[in-house]
């Protein structure tokens, strides 16, 4: 992709930002991932016992 795209107003890619490294690291940490992946079942899990009551 050349600069020229990257500044063309009204496309998509005008608007796009790029991830900093610390949101890389992030996406790609298995730590992190695995901490989200409980943090959000758990929020699942109380919605789901909550309804049942």
């Amino acid at each position: 992709m050349t600069e020229l795209n990257k500044t063309t107003p009204y496309t998509d890619v005008s608007y796009a930002s790029l991830p900093t490294k610390w949101t890389l690291f992030l996406r790609n940490s298995l730590i992190y991932q695995t901490y989200r992946f409980f943090v959000l079942a758990f929020k699942v899990m109380r919605i789901v016992v909550g309804g049942h009551s």
